[in-house]
């Protein structure tokens, strides 16, 4: 357990420092195709050691027991964190590279950080149902990572952008729908359907449509 720790930490506090911090200075030092390498390299290395922390804890009793309303709760919540997952790469200004249209699209009409937020309704939706210590640790790092890292792109994106960013934030929200409900785009519904369907028939659990088949 104290391996999943340090390597939570250390995955999320890597993030944070070569998102922010430490990015002018490396990206000066390596450039940004060799920043983007060791970035990845190096989320690559935590990431894979908190997996092999986790796996090697073993079968663990669950904090408390999901009952069958957190179970269809947490299908719901799935499929909406797939819709966010597969529009996030249309037309997002967070992606590197990416241009900034004028106007919000798609789920970004939900909210600016719909990569993010799939993630933290991930880490929500399997802390609440798997509920082991070893669960609630991962959760809680991709959580905490997820959400933080949102704050710190809004921050960025106002420094460097000014009062485009200003306008193009007023048009959407960081909490999703918390500027009413929006059209998520066809390709994030009928994307973000397929790519659950796959991921909930892949699942080591019969969840989803496939409890019914198990």
């Amino acid at each position: 357990m104290l391996l999943l720790i340090l390597f939570a930490a250390a995955f999320v506090g890597s993030h944070f420092a070569m998102s922010h911090p430490l990015r002018s200075a490396m990206v000066e030092r390596l450039g940004e195709r060799g920043f983007q390498g060791v970035y990845s390299l190096i989320s690559l290395i935590f990431f894979a050691g908190m997996i092999w922390a986790y796996r090697g804890l073993g079968r663990q009793e669950p904090v408390w027991s999901a009952g069958e309303w957190a179970w269809v709760s947490a299908e719901i919540l799935m499929w909406f964190a797939s819709v966010l997952l597969a529009g996030s790469f249309v037309r997002n200004p967070a992606l590197p590279g990416a241009p900034m249209a004028d106007r919000p699209a798609g789920v970004l009409r939900l909210t600016r950080h719909p990569m993010m937020w799939s993630f933290a309704i991930w880490a929500v939706v399997h802390a609440v149902v798997i509920a082991t210590p070893k669960a609630l640790v991962l959760d809680a790092s991709m959580l905490l990572l997820a959400l933080g890292g949102s704050v710190g792109q809004d921050a960025k994106k106002r420094r460097l952008i000014g009062e485009r960013w200003h306008d193009w934030s007023a048009q959407t929200a960081f909490v999703p729908f918390a500027r009413g409900i929006a059209y998520p785009g066809t390709v994030a519904l009928v994307g973000g359907t397929l790519l659950y369907l796959l991921a909930t028939w892949l699942h080591p659990l019969p969840v989803s449509i496939w409890r019914l088949v198990a």
